[in-house]
């Protein structure tokens, strides 16, 4: 089992496969080039797994893999597959902005992928070209749909942001509702790289709208999730992430690895440790010693919370979210 300094345990693993990433979200990186990491400068599939294989020994059961947009690496489902087979019980999971899921979501699913989370901030095509930068509405809504065909468990992502979908969060919420999918508001997290005019909602003017038509009541986490989760009368349950409280560091149980192998204790913090020499050596005792230096350095809380926001210079789209 892995515990951290302060006494958490530590059972998930976010793995980051590339930088790259077909849209340009406004709160996340808007003004970035259509470039990327070198591709001798990323961990190969192979590397990675060393390292999964690790962390997995150690008693990671939870491994979800992130951005970028995971689905613009090569032969994804070759990884997915690589780490479904090495133990039974593994929670596998990927979070994408579904626009290439149409083509790709059956060989995921076949490959061992369990569940998916899909952004998902409007449902008008000029608003979500507003947000990504191009035009990618039809891709994304069949994305979706073909990852409920294959069987895949799908929760709907959506970052509510001023002026630009905050109209919508009732639609897109039924939407959800409707395909079945849990929806999670997600409070824009304010850093460096994203459009500085930017304004998201909090929880509270979230939970307003809902209730304005939904009457619900909370049923607060489940386990170390970061979504405090609402239940409608009728059973539906619906998520809000607020990651400006520390409330959201309690329970934490994280831990990323980035493409280029870095490894970072906590999403808001720069503090992070290589283990791509000890990966690329094939070098197993290094890379479990990196491991528990970064578990033991984790910090007990971000540095946002409602009386001192702060914006942070991490590269979202480089650590997933």
């Amino acid at each position: 089992m892995l515990v951290d300094g302060h006494g958490r345990e530590v059972n998930y693993l976010r793995v980051s496969v590339t930088e790259r990433c077909n849209f340009r979200c406004q709160y996340c990186m808007p003004e970035k080039p259509f470039s990327w990491v070198p591709k001798e400068n990323l961990l190969s599939f192979e590397e990675l797994f060393l390292f999964i294989k690790v962390a997995i020994d150690e008693g990671v059961n939870k491994i979800r893999i992130t951005g970028g947009e995971p689905t613009l690496r090569h032969e994804l489902d070759k990884f997915i597959k690589m780490i479904s087979n090495y133990k039974d019980g593994i929670d596998l999971a990927l979070t994408t902005n579904g626009y290439l899921l149409g083509e790709g979501a059956e060989a995921l699913q076949k490959a061992g992928l369990k569940r998916i989370n899909i952004s998902l901030d409007t449902l008008k095509k000029d608003v979500a070209f507003k947000i990504t930068g191009k035009d990618v509405l039809v891709k994304v809504i069949e994305g979706i749909e073909k990852s409920l065909a294959v069987g895949l468990k799908v929760k709907i992502n959506t970052v509510p942001l001023r002026g630009i979908n905050d109209g919508e969060l009732i639609e897109l919420f039924e939407y959800a509702k409707a395909k079945g999918c849990q929806i999670r508001f997600i409070e824009y997290m304010e850093n460096s790289f994203a459009q500085s005019s930017l304004k998201g909602l909090n929880e509270k003017e979230i939970l307003d709208i809902i209730g304005a038509k939904y009457s619900f009541e909370k049923i607060g986490r489940e386990g170390a999730s970061p979504a405090q989760q609402y239940r409608l009368d009728d059973g539906y349950i619906f998520g809000v992430i607020d990651p400006h409280k520390h409330d959201f560091c309690e329970n934490c149980n994280r831990i990323r690895l980035t493409a280029e192998g870095m490894l970072i204790p906590c999403l808001y913090f720069e503090e992070a440790m290589s283990i791509k020499e000890a990966v690329e050596n094939g070098d197993i005792e290094k890379a479990t010693k990196v491991l528990k230096k970064v578990l033991k350095d984790k910090p007990k809380e971000n540095r946002w919370n409602d009386e001192n926001s702060e914006t942070s210079s991490r590269a979202f789209y480089e650590t997933g979210g």
